[in-house]
């Protein structure tokens, strides 16, 4: 079997889709040693995301860029020599032709459910040829079980033609950390421990307005005196964020931190006393999944995969109440033994994600649409 993989994303942006890309080739590799697979680079990348040492995975170069207004017909063209069985489209969007059988990844309906905190860029790529890519894929991938029942209700494919395909943790996050490191991070960066810590791109979606309000509700009780950290870069419509905090007056206790990546975000995790994500919407969310395997408490949104990738490991909130999420900060911070709890509910909880486990069911949706 000839398998063709769109690696094209991680030259343009290393975002949750560019890290489920990079993990997911070398879990195919350690698998697979059988099928011909050829990776589809753009051609003037020069970077390799072809797995070492398996030589059934070729670099093939492509021009078309990714997200192009003509993509689905010039990349389209570009592969129908290539003769492939199946053709495994990671960033939701497969193209016109390449493929005998046209496997998607589907991994958030979020251009559907909040158009407002997407750009128009975004909207005219996602929105606009979902319902398309969904009709003419033989089978759809889905990062989570919310994300397979939203696209049953919200788009009406049939049940049968979606497997959930969980993401897992880079396994750089499973391992153990020296202390003197971690500190050496801290002092690097001025935080002290059992700081606050959000990790994601700033924008609407993430609903940071609310955590900055629920967290300067925490200041105002007096018992609590620790930095909030975000950790991640601007992305759109991300004023409200830095409006918030102008008008609470807390540039000194709220961080804004860029280019905080692998050991080093590992680091931030062992350090931090509580990793919250309120998002309104999310197809997976990573940073809980890398938080609980370092041994850091997890607060999140009821929203999404949210529920579904902490379990009771984590604490899952309600998006209408500020005060909830104050007194959960307060909660986790201060009580020793719900702390260890979650702690250990964490460690067991992350571990039953894997990438070998993503790997061979994404195998078996290739040999069955076929």
């Amino acid at each position: 079997m000839h398998i063709g993989i769109d690696v094209r994303l991680p030259f343009y942006q290393m975002g949750g889709i560019s890290q489920y890309i990079l993990h997911l080739l070398p879990a195919l590799a350690a698998l697979d040693s059988e099928n011909q697979y050829s990776l589809f680079h753009l051609g003037r990348d020069g970077r390799s995301y072809t797995p070492h040492a398996a030589p059934n995975f070729q670099r093939k170069n492509v021009h078309t860029p990714s997200h192009h207004k003509l993509e689905r017909w010039a990349l389209g063209l570009e592969l129908l020599p290539h003769r492939l069985d199946v053709l495994h489209s990671p960033d939701f969007i497969p193209p016109q032709w390449g493929g005998r059988r046209k496997v998607i990844t589907v991994h958030d309906l979020n251009f559907i459910f909040y158009p407002q905190f997407l750009t128009q860029a975004s909207m005219a790529y996602y929105a606009n040829q979902i319902e398309r890519a969904v009709q003419v894929a033989d089978h759809i991938s889905a990062d989570s079980h919310a994300t397979r029942h939203d696209l049953i209700e919200q788009l009406h494919v049939p049940p049968e033609k979606i497997t959930t395909v969980h993401l897992a943790a880079n396994p750089l996050y499973e391992r153990e950390y020296e202390e003197t490191a971690v500190s050496a991070t801290l002092q690097k960066h001025n935080l002290p421990r059992d700081f606050i810590l959000f990790v994601g791109t700033l924008e609407p979606r993430k609903n940071l307005p609310f955590l900055i309000r629920a967290y300067d509700e925490l200041l105002q009780q007096g018992e609590i005196d620790v930095p909030l950290v975000l950790v991640g870069g601007k992305g759109w419509l991300f004023e409200e964020v830095f409006t918030t905090i102008d008008e609470l007056g807390l540039h000194d206790k709220v961080r804004h931190l860029t280019g905080i990546f692998d050991e080093e975000l590992a680091h931030f995790y062992h350090a931090a006393g509580v990793l919250v994500t309120p998002s309104h919407y999310e197809g997976f969310g990573l940073p809980a999944l890398e938080a609980m395997h370092c041994g850091c408490l997890v607060i999140v949104s009821n929203r999404g995969s949210l529920p579904e990738v902490v379990g009771q490991a984590g604490m899952q909130l309600p998006l209408d109440d500020e005060v909830v999420w104050t007194d959960a900060l307060r909660r986790v911070l201060t009580d020793s033994a719900l702390r260890q709890k979650m702690i250990t509910r964490g460690h067991d909880q992350a571990k039953t994600f894997t990438w070998q486990k993503a790997a061979q069911m994404t195998l078996e949706i290739y040999k069955d649409v076929v």
